[in-house]
């Protein structure tokens, strides 16, 4: 029985990595395409500046891009990042709905097809809380099972030995 919840536990933690890395992935590729329309949804919740919503509009793509990729090669650093970016997404629409706000969130770029169906923060909030308790139990995962995720140089390191070794075949 307790090799089977390892093994429930250990799909599970996988399934969780790679469906909360996709959601980054996705939803930074969505935005990375028209940083204007997401510089002006980041504006419309009126937390900043207006001059600071386009930098910032150019920094969050790439940011859930990397981290994503990151989570779904399980790549250390990567949770801790989606994580933060989860608990600021969480306080910024926590915010908004407090403020009455109908706004797209600008979650999933321009033309989330959640923002035109629901036109409502609370299914976006819903959505980032279910995201958080992923996060949740994956660092459960890492600190119950003892998991350690990899570091990026010892990706690289693993690579480059790799590609070294193919080409002595050759």
């Amino acid at each position: 029985m307790k090799t089977l919840d390892i093994f429930v536990a250990s799909t599970l933690y996988l399934a969780i990595r790679i469906l909360l890395g996709l959601l980054f992935l996705i939803a930074g590729g969505t935005k990375i395409i028209d940083p204007h329309t997401f510089a002006a949804t980041i504006d419309a919740f009126g937390m900043l500046p207006s001059g600071l919503a386009f930098p910032l509009a150019l920094i969050l793509p790439p940011l859930e891009i990397l981290a994503g990729v990151g989570l779904i090669l399980d790549v250390r650093g990567s949770l801790a990042t989606v994580t933060v970016l989860l608990v600021g997404f969480i306080m910024v629409l926590a915010y908004a709905i407090s403020l009455g706000l109908d706004i797209d969130c600008g979650c999933y770029g321009p033309g989330d097809p959640e923002a035109e169906i629901f036109s409502s923060l609370w299914t976006s909030l819903y959505r980032d809380l279910a995201m958080a308790a992923g996060s949740v139990f994956l660092y459960w995962f890492r600190i119950s099972r003892s998991v350690h995720p990899r570091r990026v140089r010892e990706m690289l390191s693993a690579f480059t030995t790799t590609h070294k070794e193919s080409q002595c075949i050759r």
